[in-house]
């Protein structure tokens, strides 16, 4: 909890904001949130005003559900639409009131909504460049993502300059990342060797060397503007280092665009956030509530297995339901979880 001077009160609870990346996306994800909270649906209608004639389809698209999950494979449907929803998410928390997140973490694209989220850039620049993301990523080549039931260690074999690690999510929670044609080698390597992999709903080889190129060109169209970036006024934890992002980062082109081709560290930031957040908590025996804002809960499953959640001294609730369904389940599941995250404070743990 904040100080009037900015920082964290020793002792006081804290609440963190989990924001997802590519494949945690869900046909109408929050939908029912829309039109029922005000600050979600301002945020989320801010973004698709921002998007012109695109962002009115996305719009539609998000509301009816219209294809499905197989309509949110396309990265140029999901991302939008999961930068919205967590940047909506984040607003609806309220910033100053109980409950809101004193910390921010974000996964691929969740961490440019973090970013807004943070003050790190205007809202509008955040958008801009997420729609020039999209521009530079549809000469990209077809590929995808592996999520495998393995440690990073034991998938080295299967790795190489196509396949590499594009995501670390949790001890054995390993994403893999890669052009479409050896991307399914290695997926048949797997099964025949008896190990667990999904494919997750992404069409493009995200966070591998297969982007870099794209990686590069955003950098160069985006450089001038997001100099001008700040540093974040809320403490925003990166996937992309492990570590709470600097202020030479939040405004160095090659950080935010690079993160493209870069690998995510999400289990090295999550267990960096919570023993940052843990030091200053346990003292006064209170703790650290992680808001999940994944629609499938990827963000808070592993955290769940971590030693801080374990021990008690840290909590996963998540904010959106476990399974998509009545749109008045999204504004109970939110509600309950905005309660007890209030509740945490009100307590002081």
């Amino acid at each position: 909890m904040r100080s009037e001077g900015g920082t964290e009160e020793e002792g006081a609870p804290v609440v963190a904001l989990l924001l997802p990346g590519q494949g945690a996306q869900r046909a109408r994800m929050a939908a029912g949130l829309h039109g029922v909270v005000p600050e979600f649906t301002t945020a989320v209608e801010e973004c698709f005003a921002a998007w012109g004639t695109w962002g009115e389809e996305l719009r539609a698209r998000w509301l009816d559900g219209a294809g499905g999950e197989e309509a949110l494979e396309r990265a140029a449907v999901a991302q939008p639409l999961l930068f919205a929803v967590g940047y909506g998410l984040g607003r609806a928390l309220g910033a100053g009131a109980p409950g809101a997140p004193h910390l921010l973490l974000g996964h691929s694209v969740g961490e440019l909504a973090a970013a807004a989220l943070a003050g790190v850039c205007a809202p509008g620049a955040a958008l801009r460049l997420l729609a020039e993301r999209d521009a530079v990523l549809r000469a990209a080549p077809s590929g995808g993502m592996l999520a495998v039931a393995a440690p990073v260690d034991e998938l080295r074999p299967y790795v190489g300059a196509d396949v590499v690690v594009g995501a670390v999510n949790g001890p054995r929670q390993t994403v893999l990342c890669g052009p479409e044609a050896p991307l399914r080698a290695v997926a048949r390597r797997l099964a025949d060797d008896g190990l667990t992999a999904r494919r997750l709903q992404a069409d493009v080889p995200f966070h591998s060397p297969a982007l870099a190129g794209a990686a590069r060109r955003l950098t160069r169209a985006s450089a001038e503007r997001i100099a001008r970036w700040r540093p974040p006024a809320v403490p925003l934890w990166s996937g992309r280092t492990g570590r709470a992002l600097t202020p030479g980062e939040a405004v160095r082109a090659a950080f935010w665009c690079g993160q493209l081709a870069a690998p995510v560290l999400y289990w090295p930031a999550l267990g960096n956030l919570l023993a940052t957040a843990t030091a200053t908590t346990t003292g006064g025996g209170r703790g650290v509530v992680l808001l999940d804002a994944s629609p499938d809960g990827s963000l808070g499953a592993p955290a769940r297995r971590h030693p801080a959640v374990r021990s008690g001294a840290a909590r996963v609730v998540r904010l959106l339901p476990a399974r998509p369904g009545d749109p008045a389940d999204d504004v109970r599941a939110f509600r309950a979880a905005l309660q007890q995250a209030r509740q945490v404070v009100r307590d002081g743990g």
